[in-house]
């Protein structure tokens, strides 16, 4: 619906009409929409997200601090890049990820249980360990 009048155009650009139904244009455009943004498989049909990968690991503090340090090993230049397959180092970012764990073992500092705590400790010695090697600081370790 258009109206025109002194010197400007009114369009109705609302998605229903009078009664309260999608205008057919509107419908037809968000069926085109829903098509385009839909995942295809091989066979033309639709698939939900989930089925491209595994199941989540469990939300707790563990999965936390192995996220973290898997983001280190990669920036570290030990973990090739999923998409490109391609190990590439960047120091400053992989002593970030190192030092977020640091700072997650003092904040919760009496607060973990013997098996979280021996966890992080390890992740933590181990990283900072392959982070000096990195950079050249183990002096005989190369």
């Amino acid at each position: 619906m258009n109206i025109e009048g002194d010197g400007f155009v009114i369009k109705d650009r609302r998605a229903f009409n009078e009664s309260g139904e999608l205008k057919e244009e509107q419908a037809e455009t968000k069926q085109e929409a829903e098509k385009k943004t839909e995942p295809k498989k091989a066979g033309g049909e639709a698939k939900s997200e989930t089925q491209d990968r595994g199941p989540l690991p469990e939300v707790n503090f563990q999965s936390l601090i192995f996220s973290l340090s898997s983001s280190a090993l990669f920036h570290l230049g030990e973990i090739a890049d999923p998409q490109t397959g391609q190990k590439q180092k960047d120091l400053p970012l992989a002593k970030h990820s190192i030092d977020t764990i640091a700072l997650l073992k003092e904040k919760t500092k009496g607060n973990l249980e013997d098996e979280e705590q021996k966890f992080i400790d390890t992740i933590l010695t181990d990283l900072r360990w392959r982070y000096a090697r990195r950079r050249g600081d183990a002096g005989i370790l190369h």
